[in-house]
């Protein structure tokens, strides 16, 4: 009967070829421009870290206070060099990472090329296991190495093959500025996005796209006085200490990115004490003259918090239903017209001892096969929005965003279902077709 079905519903999609095409249009088109913009959202909502994240949390302490703090009351989004080290002494959590990023002009061995820039972090040595840094060639400095701040490098997969020819490098020398620095491992490709890790860069264009092209010792960038591509966010009275490298160092600027890895609900309890209680005791000491004010946030929360999801992509995805839902609503309108003028061919089908149910299956299965049509179309449209997507959306999500076999899959199965639920009133009303009625009126 299904086949039957099938051909009832080409031979009546043939008899009004203009309606047809229309609802094809409007299914394709509305189907398009939801996945267009589902893509979009996919793409920066997605879990940059879904083996970790669920470990990996954000402490905020608030050092501003109320008079320099915010206006919403909430902590600086990273921390000042005297919070961070003394969370890293007092070692509460199974591991942390604090880093900021540098930038470098990178000089090559060879005298024929010429110095180019390069981007990275300095960070501590925890870093590399909590945020799940594959290898190609070596590993992770050592603690000592990170305690001393030595010399040691890590480089990029893509930095090792622009230097080095892709080949194995562990031991090789690379000139950063006027500094010499020891390779010790090349890390594979690593880039997840949105670039959670690093707090000042979720809302920069820049930092999108291209992996971080070296990492090296948090201790070795302080001792070397290496300041923040970032820049330092200061409280009103600190703003005279950010060039003062020292004094900075004692100063309440912040600049430095912590994140420590809480395995159970109990010990992320136990480290939301820690915090409160250290942020008690800088107020019992002089250093804060307000009750504590920390927050300690999952990775999934936290990028929630700092907004890394564009509100234009959330208003776009809804008006882009908008305009599938008015889609559909035009398609049931036609549906509607198209198997209503059929109520003749009905009338005799119910006669002859057709049941409901099977009008009903002949009208959505011709339904479906509009959906299949309209989602062939709506493809070669949704690839064609996504490729143009720059002219959206911010580079920064545009960048993000591909064309891969799911949202293939996605747009074919939403036009089909969005086509059958549509024709689900159209065919209601044909199967409330009076046989005795018709059968007169003819």
């Amino acid at each position: 009967m299904f086949r039957y079905y099938l051909g009832l519903g080409l031979y009546s999609l043939r008899r009004n070829p203009a309606l047809t095409a229309l609802m094809i249009v409007l299914i394709g088109a509305g189907v398009a421009s939801s996945m267009i913009t589902f893509a979009a959202l996919r793409a920066i909502t997605a879990d940059p870290l879904p083996a970790k994240s669920a470990q990996l949390f954000v402490p905020q302490i608030d050092n501003f206070g109320p008079v320099n703090g915010t206006p919403d009351g909430e902590p600086p989004l990273m921390l000042s060099y005297i919070d961070t080290m003394a969370l890293l002494r007092a070692h509460r959590a199974e591991r942390e990472a604090a880093l900021y990023p540098v930038r470098f002009s990178l000089v090559p061995a060879e005298v024929t090329h010429a110095p180019f820039t390069v981007q990275g972090y300095a960070v501590t040595g925890d870093t590399f296991a909590m945020f799940g840094v594959p290898f190609l060639y070596g590993s992770d400095w050592s603690k000592k190495d990170d305690t001393e701040g030595s010399n040691a490098l890590v480089i990029s997969r893509r930095l090792n093959e622009k230097i080095f020819d892709g080949v194995n490098s562990i031991g090789r020398t690379v000139r950063l500025d006027d500094h010499d620095y020891r390779v010790v491992g090349v890390a594979n490709d690593w880039n997840p996005q949105p670039r959670f890790y690093a707090n000042a860069d979720i809302h920069d264009v820049s930092e999108v796209g291209e992996a971080p092209d070296f990492f090296l010792p948090f201790a070795r960038a302080v001792n070397q006085q290496m300041t923040s591509r970032w820049g330092n966010f200061c409280p009103a009275d600190d703003y005279s200490k950010d060039s003062d490298w020292p004094a900075m160092l004692q100063s309440e600027c912040v600049w430095i990115s912590f994140w420590v890895q809480l395995p159970t609900a109990a010990v992320v309890q136990r480290y939301r004490e820690f915090l409160d209680g250290y942020a008690a005791e800088q107020q019992r000491v002089g250093r804060f003259h307000w009750a504590p004010n920390n927050r300690l946030h999952n990775l999934l929360p936290w990028l929630d918090y700092v907004h890394a999801v564009p509100e234009e992509t959330h208003v776009s995805f809804l008006l882009a239903l908008g305009l599938q839902l008015v889609c559909l609503v035009n398609t049931i309108g036609l549906l509607l017209a198209k198997f209503m003028r059929r109520r003749g061919e009905i009338g005799v089908r119910r006669a002859l001892g057709a049941s409901r149910r099977a009008i009903y299956a002949q009208f959505l299965t011709e339904a479906g096969m509009i959906g299949v049509v309209g989602g062939a179309l709506g493809l070669p449209l949704t690839i064609f929005g996504v490729s143009s997507m720059g002219s959206f959306f911010e580079p920064r999500v545009a960048r993000l965003v591909h064309v891969d076999v799911s949202l293939l899959g996605l747009t074919l199965l939403t036009a089909i279902v969005a086509t059958v639920i549509a024709a689900l009133y159209p065919t209601w009303r044909a199967a409330q077709v009076q046989p005795a009625w018709q059968l007169k009126a003819n």
